[in-house]
């Protein structure tokens, strides 16, 4: 969430920010909540301050009636005193929902456009490859091969769902290994394995909650919440917690399978694996210092990027717009790669930069190395990468005239 003094000090360039994403947010219900909160406080401070002056003033009392009349009145105040107290607190319980609703601000360098019309190429890499023949899209491909089973999928599970069988399953799980491997060995991360299911206060750390509860499935009997992304829980990992500046930066990569609830259209996405309700990915979270969150994007994004220039397939690098950034982003860039079958441009790696944004909602902080007060330290998160946009890729990139597929070198072994 945003700072509220911000909010407090510079409200209108925190709402030209906020219009600038061409969403809106509680700014004048959050200042006249933030308004009544302080005026309370020091009306219960005055109070306090009446009640303890007139404590002294009953055991000065020698008169019994006067005394009375004293402790009666300090019963009167004390009830007063808690009234507004509660009201504090409804106040505040209503003051943090509100900030729970307001999305981040982008940072200056973001383009201003309402949707991924504005989004800017930065670079294009690697030659997309001419074919002898026809390419065929991977759905094609894959059922002649019978490596993807959509029917029984369907039968199982319903809509947008399938089964990886024999070289397709072992294609996405050798994917997966050698991606921890390549950030854990050459990029300096460790690995966690996280919980599929969380709280409901994780997912408002990182922003998922209460804004997009729809997209989410929840386990109401116990309110659990299956995960959308390995951001959410790795993120968490050091929730209401104090690191040493030393510990930083600290970096974690995790494989999960992520669900989500999302309104899929038809169209183009209805065939194939492109866009489902389950899918796995590997995701990569940094924990930094403020000072040094620009430099670890940049870092970020080529750590996504070794992966498909690894895999020898055509990529390119977006940076996105502020109305195509989502709700908890300052900066974005996008890694998308050409699938030659299908004819599009696919995302598989989203590289964000939050700021303090996620870190406040989670209390996560760090204590300076020369002391000082606790200071909010900044997150970052990037796919490295999303499946199975990237077996999509692998498919159709390196499909041959025989309907077969070749490995791409680095998964050989």
């Amino acid at each position: 969430m945003l700072d509220l003094r911000l909010i407090r000090e510079e409200p209108d360039r925190v709402k030209a920010a906020i219009a600038s994403t061409y969403t809106d947010a509680p700014i004048d219900a959050i200042l006249a909540a933030d308004e009544r909160r302080r005026a309370l406080l020091t009306e219960v401070e005055a109070l306090k301050a009446q009640l303890n002056a007139g404590s002294k003033d009953v055991g000065k009392a020698k008169d019994p009636a006067e005394r009375e009349q004293l402790i009666l009145a300090m019963r009167e105040l004390g009830d007063r005193i808690a009234a507004l107290d509660e009201e504090v607190k409804a106040v505040d319980a209503r003051l943090h929902d509100l900030m729970l609703h307001v999305p981040n601000m982008p940072l200056p360098h973001v383009p201003v456009a309402p949707d991924e019309s504005g989004n800017v190429v930065i670079s294009e890499h690697g030659a997309k490859r001419t074919f002898d023949f026809t390419p065929k899209p991977h759905w094609e491909i894959a059922e002649d091969l019978g490596i993807i089973d959509f029917e029984r999928g369907v039968k199982v599970a319903g809509t947008r769902f399938y089964f990886l069988r024999g070289d397709g399953a072992r294609l996405q799980r050798a994917l997966i290994t050698w991606m921890l491997d390549l950030h854990t060995r050459d990029h300096g991360y460790q690995e966690v394995y996280p919980p599929y299911l969380v709280h409901a206060q994780t997912l408002e750390g990182t922003g998922n909650l209460p804004k997009f509860a729809a997209n989410l499935y929840r386990d109401i009997d116990e309110d659990k919440w299956l995960i959308p992304t390995a951001e959410v829980p790795v993120t968490n990992l050091y929730r209401d917690e104090i690191l040493e500046e030393a510990e930083l930066p600290i970096y974690h990569v995790a494989y999960t399978p992520c669900f989500r609830r999302e309104q899929i259209s038809a169209g183009r996405d209805v065939r194939g694996i492109k866009r489902g309700y389950q899918f796995d990915k590997v995701e990569m979270v940094k924990f930094v210092h403020p000072d040094k969150s620009a430099e670890e994007h940049q870092r970020l994004i080529g750590e996504a990027s070794d992966v498909l220039r690894l895999l020898e397939v055509p990529y390119r690098v977006l940076q996105l717009s502020t109305g195509d950034l989502g709700f908890a982003a300052a900066d974005k860039v996008d890694l998308e790669t050409w699938a030659p079958g299908s004819q599009e441009w696919l995302e598989v790696s989203s590289c964000g930069r939050f700021e303090d944004f996620q870190a406040r909602r989670a209390n996560i902080r760090f204590r300076p190395t020369g002391g000082g007060k606790p200071r909010i330290l900044h997150t970052l998160n990037g796919s490295g990468l999303a499946l199975p946009r990237t077996m999509i890729t692998i498919m159709e990139n390196n499909q041959q005239a025989d309907g077969t597929i070749r490995v791409p070198e680095i998964l050989v072994p």
